[in-house]
């Protein structure tokens, strides 16, 4: 079993910057891959980004450029650097792990944009 703890989630304007961190404990061996979704209400979550543990990344086209993930195998966690919000990027964001059968997710942290 994987457990998930996210932190860094806020109220931030327009145009400014937050970091999601997300914390794996438990059963947590390499060759996995982990990501940031997130959800609006009533919506589906949406994939924003994921990164393998040999550091390859993927982009949704919505926060490419302004996004940036990354991860510290040695500490398990992984990050979001968030730059350049909208408020379209208001949601709550969900850490994701991901190694063969399991599939782990954290409780959420809620990110609000103003205008």
């Amino acid at each position: 079993q994987v457990q998930l703890v996210e932190s860094g989630g806020g109220l931030v304007q327009a145009g400014g910057s937050l970091r999601l961190s997300c914390v794996a404990t438990g059963t947590v061996f390499n060759f996995n891959v982990m990501g940031w979704y997130r959800q609006e209400p009533g919506k589906q979550r949406d994939l924003i980004a994921t990164i393998s543990s040999s550091g390859t990344s993927t982009y949704a086209n919505s926060v490419k450029g302004r996004f940036t993930i990354s991860r510290a195998n040695a500490k398990n966690t992984v990050y979001l650097q968030m730059n350049s919000l909208k408020t379209e990027d208001t949601a709550v964001y969900y850490c994701n792990f991901r190694r063969g059968p399991v599939d782990s997710w954290g409780q959420g942290t809620q990110v609000t944009v103003s205008s």
